[in-house]
């Protein structure tokens, strides 16, 4: 197994840190989620590929001000409005892309990365042989409905009441509204335990996770409160996965939804998974992922 490890210097002047396992002809890009996540839970895609009998090289990289890469000062204002765009990410991922030398490649990406799968396929579609949307919805309302009924079937009325007075008064540091969010995310990010991402510290960061999401994965106060794209799946036409978690974070009727959608596109739900499904069942997501590529591969995809 091939492993690489390149700085890639962007025309901004910032450094990324990418990283590609594996080899063979066909190339996987993975975005990460967060945003301001990082890499891991890509490393071993390579591995769990080349298991379903595919040879596969990976590349992987840790996006603007995610962890091995540079982070900008996003207390200047003048930085914080020039990245802190769903614009900058997107172009980012092309620019990722022109100095590997990729073309005629798989885009995956992890929930905050679906989100930019999404975009990237309907702006730069024409470098794709296929995306793959994990765990991302393409209306932000049905996600905030579905957060709505995991914590209304969690939480007792009055726990879910105390809850909503944390968030009302941005008590987020509050050691029981903390306890609830960590029952939530055991539950439907990390179904797995003890989760293969814990670290001695946290390595998200939070100045990009606040502004787009908020505090934590299951409430919306920043600016993917405004993410509807819905009306522009029609302009993808690559050939697409669509795959959720079956008890995650995300609404699976709306992944459901968005396949009939995209023009040639299927959905796949990885069982006895969270929204780190890779991680929760990974023998069946990377079941998934081989075949549809398998079938792009091969002129089978939806035939």
């Amino acid at each position: 197994m091939k492993q690489k490890t390149k700085i890639i210097t962007l025309d901004s002047g910032y450094h990324l840190w990418t990283h590609t396992s594996g080899e063979g002809k066909i190339n996987l890009l993975a975005l990460h989620g967060g945003p301001g996540g990082t890499h891991e839970y890509w490393e071993n895609t390579a591995d769990e590929l080349k298991k379903q009998g595919l040879d596969v090289s990976v590349t992987y990289y840790d996006q603007l001000g995610s962890w091995y890469s540079d982070t900008p000062d996003f207390s200047d204002p003048e930085v914080a409005k020039k990245v802190l765009t769903y614009d900058y990410f997107l172009d980012e991922i092309e620019e990722v892309r022109q100095k590997l030398g990729l073309d005629n490649f798989y885009l995956i990406g992890q929930s905050w990365g679906g989100l930019l799968v999404q975009l990237y396929a309907q702006k730069y579609g024409k470098h794709l042989k296929g995306a793959i949307i994990s765990s991302m919805v393409d209306e932000i309302d049905d996600y905030t409905a579905h957060l709505d009924e995991i914590r209304e079937k969690e939480f007792a009325p009055d726990e879910l009441a105390f809850m909503k007075k944390c968030e009302a008064n941005n008590d987020y540091d509050n050691d029981r509204y903390q306890q609830d969010v960590d029952k939530l995310n055991k539950d439907y990010i990390d179904r797995k335990q003890p989760s293969k991402l814990d670290h001695l510290i946290g390595l998200s960061n939070t100045d990009i996770y606040n502004a787009f999401q908020g505090d934590n994965e299951f409430v919306i106060t920043g600016k993917l409160g405004e993410w509807h794209n819905t009306k522009n799946l029609k302009d993808n036409h690559v050939p697409t996965l669509v795959t959720f978690g079956e008890h995650e974070s995300m609404p699976v009727e709306t992944g459901k939804r968005m396949a009939k959608m995209i023009p040639n596109a299927q959905f796949v739900s990885t069982p006895n998974a969270g929204h780190h499904h890779m991680i929760d069942n990974a023998p069946v997501y990377y079941d998934h992922l081989a075949t549809f590529i398998r079938e792009v591969e091969n002129n089978t995809f939806n035939k």
